[in-house]
């Protein structure tokens, strides 16, 4: 049984994982959790003040064991992305004894340095294709972290354009998020609400990121761990996760990257990371 954390916070990959996640069900139930805020459980917000980090490890914990009892299993997997990656690191610490292995994509460390790195290329990115208004609103604003979590919006959202010179030139980007919001599982109602729950989640729960680094507060994992890693994602994530996964304790331990992925290697390519997923049943499976 493979659980499934999708990023955001406040996303959903419910959409992505139908249509690039088959090959992974050769091999495992695959369990995509539209958490709290997210997709179809908007509205699950309310009420907001009890929507903090804490609970979201406490819901992935119940979650895992409701699928441990339903489907027999003593341990399952645990994988994340972006978001669902944090997610996952933290649920694993709190409680090993509950997962075969974790497996991160697109992994995520520490968000206020990745905010920061963030602010710089784009910054870099603004003066060197003269995006003048784009510098003086991120002037303006001053490097992250910010109180008002709108601020980020110019921050994050340009990490496509001053990256892809460093992309390979057979990449193409797939299954990204805003993609896969407007997808037959939702009804009418629920589009029209995928990015107001989108951005009411994000507002409600990265403010409570700011604090972690797992440089510091996630030396050690009793668990395998996989990292799957993009040739191409951007330098304020990749840099961050190598620093982790070098200084990370665990069982067992493997990087894995991806040549032609960025941020998202699971559904940039599907086959592959079946394939990968194949290699972590037969490390940690009992009786393989």
């Amino acid at each position: 049984v493979l659980l499934y954390l999708a990023g955001g916070p406040g996303g959903t990959d419910v959409g992505a994982m139908r249509i690039f996640g088959g090959p992974l069900e050769a091999d495992f139930v695959v369990v995509t959790w539209e958490q709290r805020g997210a997709g179809k459980s908007y509205p699950a917000l309310d009420p907001t003040g009890t929507l903090t980090l804490q609970q979201m490890v406490d819901d992935t914990i119940e979650v895992t064991n409701y699928l441990r009892d339903r489907f027999g299993e003593e341990k399952i997997y645990l994988a994340g992305n972006s978001w669902g990656s944090t997610l996952g690191v933290l649920t694993v610490q709190a409680r090993p004894d509950l997962f075969h292995a974790f497996i991160g994509a697109g992994q995520m460390v520490s968000q206020a340095e990745t905010d920061r790195l963030f602010y710089q290329d784009t910054l870099a990115y603004a003066g060197r294709t003269g995006n003048w208004d784009l510098a003086s609103t991120l002037m303006a604003a001053g490097e992250p972290p910010y109180d008002n979590v709108w601020l980020y919006e110019p921050v994050l959202a340009y990490d496509r354009e001053w990256n892809d010179s460093e992309r390979a030139p057979e990449y193409e980007a797939k299954g990204e998020m805003p993609a896969n919001l407007f997808v037959r599982e939702y009804t009418l109602l629920e589009k029209l609400h995928a990015l107001p729950a989108f951005l009411d989640t994000f507002a409600l729960l990265y403010p409570q990121l700011q604090e972690i680094d797992f440089r510091e507060d996630v030396r050690n994992l009793d668990v395998p761990v996989y990292i799957v890693a993009g040739r191409h994602e951007a330098r304020g994530r990749a840099v961050l996760a190598e620093e982790w996964f070098d200084l990370l304790g665990a069982p067992s331990k493997r990087w894995i990257e991806f040549e032609d992925s960025g941020h998202r290697p699971n559904f940039e390519e599907p086959e592959r990371f079946a394939e990968v997923m194949r290699d972590v049943l037969r490390d940690t499976y009992p009786g393989n």
